[in-house]
């Protein structure tokens, strides 16, 4: 995975004061995306373009959604997704043009090689407010209009380039989802990321549908949730290209094609929310999380999920997340 490529089309998405929908750096962003896209040799996921509008007028909304064809064109597909718009004129650097970057990194890693199961990147509108959660949302646009075959899983990433806000835990990816699923669970634990990244499996009920996961859970439809949480700078002017870690970009593009290409050969089949994840919980947070957390001073039990949840509840009360 290229950096300087991954920083390029991060500000190229962050230029032009913001991507709020109907504004011009919304439309910029969209063609942007829909041509690199293009220079990828990507195939439009549905007709002749990779641009989905939706909507009342059907100009004001719209999808960008790829496909990497597999050899197995009846196999459910995976679904790797990041929404492109902004909350308001703020440059949304990490809100959420980085994860559009690894999308669009990801795409280019993947493309030309084999596999039975096809990719679609689908890259949604107007996740935030005023749309977040309402009809007008692109991942729910998608899900239940644009949609032409069935999602194996889905992979959601959002906030995504920046340090979490603690020291020593910088580096941390957390993964909602993986109980929505019994077969998420072994592709977690053998797609340990490179140096530079340490993940950490939670359960989705802590912070709640925070993006476009929403839509496939709410359809019962095993998801997972990509995140390094909020810090001080989300829905900020200060969300600008300088403030992220591209090295830490670099190794969750390469932990998703990791990721996706393990859950292409998983078995999932249910039952939904069917698997109990608390031995996964404990494993990595005793591995990436507590050796820190004891050096602070912080020194907890981490046996049942009562545990768990005084620790979730210490770690979003005394460090924001």
């Amino acid at each position: 995975m290229n950096q300087d490529r991954l920083m390029a089309d991060v500000i190229a998405l962050a230029a032009d004061g913001g991507r709020n929908v109907g504004s011009p750096g919304h439309r910029r962003a969209r063609k942007y995306i829909a041509e690199r896209l293009t220079d990828l040799g990507a195939t439009p996921y549905a007709g002749d373009s990779f641009v989905l509008p939706y909507g009342p007028d059907g100009s004001s909304f719209a999808n960008v959604v790829a496909t990497i064809p597999g050899s197995v064109p009846e196999m459910p597909s995976i679904l790797l997704g990041a929404h492109f718009d902004t909350c308001g004129d703020i440059p949304g650097a990490d809100d959420n043009a980085a994860a559009v970057a690894i999308l669009l990194g990801v795409a280019n890693s993947m493309r030309g090689q084999e596999r039975d199961r096809s990719i679609v990147f689908a890259f949604f509108d107007a996740e935030e407010l005023p749309n977040f959660l309402q009809p007008t949302m692109g991942s729910i646009r998608f899900y239940e209009d644009q949609r032409t075959g069935p999602v194996h899983a889905a992979i959601i990433l959002d906030l995504v380039g920046h340090d979490v806000p603690v020291p020593g835990l910088e580096d941390l990816l957390f993964i909602t989802g993986a109980e929505s699923d019994p077969g998420l669970d072994a592709a977690i634990r053998q797609s340990e990321p490179e140096a530079g990244l340490r993940t950490v499996p939670t359960l989705n009920s802590y912070v709640g549908d925070l993006s476009d996961q929403h839509v496939f859970r709410k359809n019962e439809r095993p998801y997972l949730l990509l995140t390094c949480g909020r810090w001080e700078h989300y829905h900020a002017s200060t969300d600008t290209p300088d403030i992220l870690n591209m090295s830490k970009i670099e190794a969750m593009a390469n932990y998703v094609i990791t990721l996706t290409e393990l859950l292409s050969d998983s078995i999932l089949d249910g039952p939904f929310n069917g698997n109990e994840t608390l031995s996964t919980e404990i494993y990595f947070l005793e591995k990436n999380v507590m050796p820190t957390l004891r050096s602070l001073g912080m020194s907890l039990p981490l046996t049942t999920r009562a545990d768990i949840d005084r620790l979730v509840t210490l770690l979003m009360s005394r460090f924001g997340l």
